[in-house]
């Protein structure tokens, strides 16, 4: 069922497979270095697939590959020792903190503002922006059990330099990297008996499944929408695992849960009136004018669902390569 639903939310979003599968292994009580090894080792499947069908599909600049792929794997390998190296009672909150920010980040970022796009499919950022955030988002990714989406897609992204298709074609090929250096990591760090494989396996099962119809939802739900919801939904659930760490006591726990939700529900309603704004938008006058705030409306407001959508080949790609 989880990996069921992270590769809906990922399918959908071209992001968003590790944070929330990892937040719900927590919740189902594995330890921070198994779950994030676990989905580590489940990414390797889909992102090799992924990675292929947008090479094919033309989604791919290989210099913004190989620049972000290098220090993300080096930042994941890491993440990966030193997460192996902990303690649980130590590393629980860490990871949970991490993937509590990481909710933070999206929900707000696709309530309040959706990123711009750009039609080039070449990278205009230099090596001196690419590799540390590369670094940053691998050594997240790891540690967090989850990440190199929401950090790297969402910050190239909100640049505006890159066409949309190209920077999830692009994130989601060197994400393999990434997936291969960590799960490595874990493998040298925790041995290949600790991993439960099983965990593995029902991921893929799971992903497997759902990606046919993630490929249908895509075009259907508003991408700002369903990151504010997912993000939501993240946050909840690394939350309470975050505040027993620090030892508040049950009620404080459940108050600020419920504190939660009202907050989660305003921000959907603002990414939903986002999404109606920029349909309008779209729908506007055909004159000079109009046209303009059509075409600004439709980039601003569909770059999730383009970025989706270009990417949903490679979904159906990982269904074929893995059967």
């Amino acid at each position: 069922l989880v990996g069921f639903g992270a590769q809906l939310i990922d399918g959908s979003l071209g992001m968003g497979y590790g944070v929330f599968s990892s937040s719900f292994l927590l919740l189902a009580g594995l330890s921070p270095a198994l779950a994030s090894a676990s989905v580590h080792l489940a990414e390797i499947g889909t992102t090799l697939a992924a990675g292929t069908a947008h090479h094919r599909l033309g989604n791919t600049d290989w210099r913004l590959v190989a620049r972000l792929g290098g220090p993300g794997a080096v930042g994941a390998l890491i993440g990966a020792t030193v997460l192996s190296h902990l303690p649980t009672s130590a590393a629980t909150p860490v990871t949970a903190s991490i993937l509590l920010a990481l909710g933070v980040y999206v929900s707000l970022r696709f309530a309040l503002r959706p990123p711009a796009a750009t039609t080039s499919h070449h990278s205009g950022h230099s090596a001196r922006f690419i590799m540390p955030l590369g670094l940053i988002a691998g050594l997240v990714d790891a540690t967090g059990g989850g990440g190199w989406g929401p950090v790297s897609t969402t910050t190239l992204l909100s640049a505006g330099k890159t066409a949309p298709r190209t920077v999830v074609g692009s994130v989601d090929t060197s994400q393999f990297i990434v997936s291969v250096a960590a799960s490595l990591g874990f493998l040298i760090g925790l041995g290949g008996s600790g991993i439960p494989l099983v965990v593995v396996a029902s991921l893929l099962v799971g992903g497997v499944l759902a990606a046919p119809i993630a490929a249908w939802l895509v075009s259907r739900l508003p991408g700002q929408v369903l990151g504010a919801a997912v993000g939501g939904l993240i946050i909840l659930t690394n939350l309470n695992k975050v505040l027993d760490a620090v030892g508040a006591p049950g009620h404080v726990i459940a108050i600020a849960l419920l504190a939660v939700i009202p907050v989660w529900g305003l921000l959907i309603v603002l990414a939903v009136r986002h999404w109606r704004q920029d349909r309008r938008r779209a729908a506007g006058p055909s004159g000079r004018h109009g046209t303009a705030d059509a075409q600004k409306g439709t980039e601003r407001g569909a770059v999730h669902e383009t970025a989706a959508l270009e990417a949903a080949p490679g979904v159906e790609s990982t269904v074929a390569t893995l059967v």
